[in-house]
């Protein structure tokens, strides 16, 4: 089967500079998406020059970062079509032992990265009469674990968040979707851990990259509001 090419799309993708937000980039800019590419590390630059990229230096926390990076999409290509809403890792600790600046700092990486994203994105793709996201989430939520409180309440928010845009912008061509990955070899994750995952390894960050490459695609069109499990059969409910 032939891949549906994207040449002349534009695509921003955030936390890039590595991991799973470079394995996205990488499999947009094979099926033909311009990009901009931000990250904090002087890593995305490289990328942005191994892609035909544009790069901007920034935090995912920072909406004044996430407004540059929609107005570059913008300055250099007129339009924009896609976003993959990539971040960083939060605080992880016992549950009443993290502080309240833990739960503020987690809130601006996994949720209100979202919301100043598609606040700073979404007029310039109503203007072009179609967009989606695709917000890079966790199997956690929708199986939260007590190792990582913060980013289980939150993402579990952002289904709801993702639901409400749905419901918003449908109906003007634009979709959001969240993408849960489960245990992805980004890093180590160790034998006991491989053992509760049916497929039997974790997931390789360009599994993930796919997955973000469909749903932001015309192939998932009649997709929006919903959170994808990408983890082997790790969650079972």
């Amino acid at each position: 089967m032939t891949e549906p090419s994207a040449d002349g799309r534009v695509a921003i993708v955030t936390a890039a500079s590595r991991g799973m937000g470079a394995a996205c980039a990488r499999e947009l800019a094979r099926r033909g998406y311009r990009l901009v590419l931000l990250a904090r590390s002087g890593e995305v630059e490289t990328l942005a020059t191994e892609l035909g990229a544009r790069s901007v230096r920034g935090s995912v926390a920072v909406s004044e970062d996430l407004s540059r990076a929609v107005e570059s999409a913008r300055a250099h290509f007129g339009r924009l079509d896609a976003v993959v809403n990539n971040t960083g890792h939060v605080a992880k600790g016992d549950l009443l032992s993290l502080s309240d600046e833990d739960w503020h700092h987690g809130l601006d990486l996994v949720l209100l990265n979202v919301v100043r994203m598609a606040r700073a994105a979404t007029p310039l793709m109503r203007a072009g009469g179609s967009g989606a996201f695709v917000n890079i989430s966790s199997f956690a939520a929708v199986s939260p674990g007590l190792t990582h409180p913060v980013s289980a309440t939150l993402r579990t928010t952002l289904g709801n968040f993702a639901k409400l845009y749905s419901q918003q912008y449908a109906g003007q061509g634009l979709r959001m979707n969240n993408l849960l990955p489960g245990w992805v070899d980004t890093y180590p994750v160790d034998e006991v851990t491989v053992r509760t995952i049916p497929a039997g390894r974790p997931a390789t960050p360009e599994e993930i990259a796919r997955v973000a490459a469909f749903l932001l695609s015309p192939d998932a069109s009649y997709i929006t509001g919903e959170s994808v499990l990408v983890d082997g059969g790790l969650v079972r409910g």
